[in-house]
Order: C-alpha cells, then structure tokens, then sequence
C-alpha cells in the first residue's frame, strides 16, 4: 500500500533521542548546581542551576520554530472515511475517549487506513458505532496518523458523507507516534547521570573544599551558646549560608527548639534577610541575601515556629501518606512574600501543605 505521506517516518528519532539525552544532562545538572550552590552557598553554582533549564527550554523553542512554522503552513487535507471498527472507553465525563480504526478514502491521494483516538460527546457517539459508517475526516497531508473526524462538516461535504460508500482498504494500520521507548528512557537517564557528574567534577573544588579561603569559604565550627542544658548543637556560618545541626535525640519540633536555632544565626544588630529556609529533623539551613541587598528576602525570625509542629502533623496525617518517615520545612520570599511549604513522606506516599507567612494553610496534596 502507498499513502500520502507513509508510514510514521524514523528519521526524526535519533533526533528525538539526542533530545532526550540532552534534556536528562540538563536536569541533572541543573538540580545538583542548585542543591549543592544552596548547601555550599555558592552564588555561581545556584545561578547556573537556574539559568540552564532557561537556556535549554529557550533553544528547543527556537530549534522548533522552522519545523512548526512548515506544519502550520500545510492546509490540512479533508476526505471520506469508513469506520471499520471502534472502541469507546468508559467514563464519567460527557465526553468519552474512542479508538477508531478508519479506511480513508482522499479525493487526490492513496486510500490508506489508520487508527486515531478521539473525544466524542455520549449524545452523540450511537452515530458512529454501525460498522461502515462513512464520515468526514481532516489530517495533515505530511502525517495522515493525525487524522480526525470533522463533526460539524460543511454542507457540502456533510451531502458527500450521507450518500457515499467507501470500501475497506487492506494493508498496515498507521497509528500515531510513539516514544521512542527504553532507548529514550535509558538515554534520558544516562544524560541525567553524565550532568551530575559534569556538575560535580568542574565545581569540585566549590562543593568538597570545606577550606577554601576567600569570601565563599566556610568559617570553622563554632559551638552554640547553650539555652538550657538539654540544647547540644553546633553552627556553621558562611558568607550565604547558615546551618544549625542538632544532636542526635533531638528535633527542631521540640518546644522552642526551631526558634533558637533561628536566633543563633541572626544575633547581630543588622540582622541579615534570607532568601530561603529549609528545616529538616536535626537540621536548619538558612540560605542569607547577598550582602549589600537590602530589599531582597525576608526576615528569617518572622516564621510562624508556633504552627510548625502542628503543620508537619496535618501533612503527615494527609490520606495515602501512610506510617510518617520524614519531613521537610522549606520557606522562600525572594521578594519578601513568605510562604512556606511542608512536606512528609511515609510508607505509602508525601504529603504536602502549602501556607501564608503566618502558617495558614492554602493548598494540600498527598498520594
């Protein structure tokens, strides 16, 4: 059999591959930069992690514009079609999705047959389950497996529908594009492998050096002053970044505990604004505004600490989270909008809750 345009060509799929490769470095560079410059609390490594995404997603947009500017320039093509067989799937919605299987029949071109899904309304799906019944269709000429039935056809060609009959045509199904498969995904995961080694190995020196010098490098640990008796911990400053790290038995959930913690870093007079703070179950991290930006950020002692506790219960008790694991605290405001975001993950899912400045709760989700 000989169609318009043939089969599904393959030509475009080690293109798709090395865009898969590609996306994946991307990712996995993009996400180590901006994790490790947030730990580290080096500037360069967190405006890369945010810059590449922006890069890449520019690129492929710019890469497509001739391709999508040809496509969009083709009329697509209208001719009789034949339903040879069909399956609808059940739903709830008015509109249910159907798997056609049509013999089409164009008035300048090779009949070929395809198989296209479709979102028909219930009302009016009895009208195409008969076998045999003759539609109008429209497809781009260069991929006919886009195929779609016109449901509300010109006059005339609604007129050619109810007095034409259309023979099967024989021969190999055309069926729409598929991904590429394992290779795609395998190729995706080693692009994502070789950007996180790639991230790794040229900022080495950046994420491994705890004695650099310089004003990036890392001031000795110091141990906190002591609240009470039953507070062991130890601080670590850098010129970005603050980290508070509690003993083992202890918890940032404890009575006041996450509020100390939080002092210990801002005790000057001209207390330094954050641009995010992320608390885990012994850990606070403060990533600080760079120095000389006064309007940047958010004051790190506003928190609500009193809601805290009672939020990372809500999530946890979220449905599909199941038996609590761990949990996370991240606050951002960049421009000085707190907001904060709880996450728990447990033995059947991650429940997250999404707040205000003062710990309202917005939004939820869990599974």
């Amino acid at each position: 059999m000989t169609n318009p345009a043939g089969t599904p060509s393959t030509h475009s799929k080690p293109a798709g591959l090395a865009l898969g490769f590609l996306t994946g470095g991307v990712v996995g560079a993009s996400l180590t930069a901006f994790i490790g410059g947030c730990v580290v609390g080096r500037v360069p490594l967190i405006v890369t992690g945010l810059v590449l995404p922006a890069v890449h997603g520019l690129a492929c947009f710019l890469g497509t514009l001739p391709r999508r500017a040809r496509r969009a320039a083709l009329a697509p093509r209208t001719a009789l079609a034949r339903i040879e067989a069909l399956e609808a799937t059940p739903g709830d919605t008015s509109d249910v999705a159907v798997r056609f299987e049509l013999s089409v029949v164009p008035d300048d071109a090779p009949a070929f047959r395809v198989e296209m899904r479709q979102h028909v309304n219930k009302v009016e799906l009895p009208g195409y389950r008969q076998r045999g019944v003759v539609v109008v269709v429209e497809y781009p000429p260069d991929r006919p497996w886009k195929t779609r039935i016109v449901e509300r056809p010109t006059p005339r060609w609604e007129e050619r529908a109810a007095g034409a009959e259309v023979d099967p045509v024989p021969g190999p199904v055309l069926k729409q594009e598929t991904p590429s498969g394992c290779a795609g995904g395998l190729l995706t995961l080693v692009g994502l492998l070789l950007g996180v080694a790639a991230v790794l190995l040229l900022f080495r020196a950046d994420l491994f050096d705890s004695d650099g010098g310089g004003s990036g490098g890392r001031e000795p640990s110091v141990p906190a002053p002591s609240v009470s008796s039953s507070w062991s911990t130890s601080i670590t400053v850098t010129s970005a970044t603050g980290t508070v790290t509690l003993d083992s038995g202890q918890s940032m959930l404890d009575r006041g505990q996450l509020r100390r913690s939080v002092e210990s870093l801002t005790r000057s007079a001209d207390t330094r604004r954050a641009l995010g703070v992320v608390v885990q179950e012994r850990m606070l991290t403060v990533v600080f505004s760079p120095t000389g930006v006064r309007d940047a950020g958010f004051d790190p002692r506003s928190l609500p600490y009193d809601r805290v506790p009672g939020l990372v219960e809500e999530a946890g008790n979220l449905p599909g989270v199941g038996t609590p694991r761990s949990w996370r605290l991240v606050a951002s405001g960049v421009r000085g909008s707190l907001t904060l975001r709880v996450v728990v993950t447990g033995s059947g899912g991650t429940g997250t809750l999404e707040t205000d400045g003062r710990g309202t709760v917005l939004r939820r989700g869990g599974g």
